[in-house]
């Protein structure tokens, strides 16, 4: 029985995506740009290898800043995907635009040191 792929969109249905599994991880991102561009005290991201990723219909995408590129949907504004030539040849989704989020779920937390102090409890501080 094959397993099946993640697949994933924005919140209209216009940009649809897949990925074969498995994820390179999923973690918790607590860095200000990430609550700046989502909208979120945090945010939770799934990492695939770009050859994992197939773009069912295209997303617009912006440089957000020096060698980051975040893409959305430009008809209803859902924020989709990270990548950066830090880590080139990935690309990272939101968890919340998976069709099935519940299925993963994240193993940390990164950028803590810029994290709001009530979102991790003193857990590493």
């Amino acid at each position: 029985m094959k397993e099946e792929n993640y697949r994933g969109g924005c919140h209209c249905g216009a940009v649809r995506f897949e990925a074969k599994r498995p994820p390179k991880f999923v973690a918790r991102c607590h860095c200000d740009s990430c609550r700046r561009s989502t909208g979120g005290a945090f945010s939770t991201w799934v990492g695939f290898r770009d050859e994992q990723v197939e773009w069912l219909s295209r997303p617009e995408c912006y440089r957000s800043s020096e060698g980051v590129n975040r893409c959305f949907c430009k008809k209803c504004g859902t924020p989709l995907s990270y990548q950066s030539t830090k880590w080139s040849g990935e690309t990272h989704f939101l968890i919340g635009v998976l069709d099935d989020p519940a299925q993963l779920v994240p193993s940390g937390d990164v950028f803590t040191e810029e994290a709001l102090d009530w979102c991790l409890q003193d857990k590493y501080r």
